[in-house]
């Protein structure tokens, strides 16, 4: 399974990418750290259109990171966040 350190990962490679258009990362050990590269991964992305997060173990910080993102990314169409550690 996928955690942080990965996601850092994932994230670092999300500032260059320009062809990968969908990418699932459902059922993994992702949690805020992770989901905040993530998210920084995304402000640079223009290629990316459905990112699904589903069943992670992200949390408030995790997802106001990538909300913040989606001020300026104008290619992500699908953001999949259900079943995380988001509220009560």
């Amino acid at each position: 399974k996928i955690c942080d350190d990965a996601a850092i990962a994932i994230g670092e490679a999300l500032k260059t990418n320009n062809s990968l258009q969908k990418l699932d990362l459902q059922q993994n050990e992702i949690g805020d750290d992770g989901a905040i590269a993530i998210g920084k991964g995304l402000g640079n992305n223009e290629a990316l259109q459905i990112l699904d997060l589903c069943q992670n173990k992200i949390g408030p910080e995790g997802v106001k990171a990538i909300a913040e993102t989606l001020k300026t990314n104008r290619t992500l169409l699908d953001l999949l966040l259900q079943w995380n550690e988001i509220g009560p």
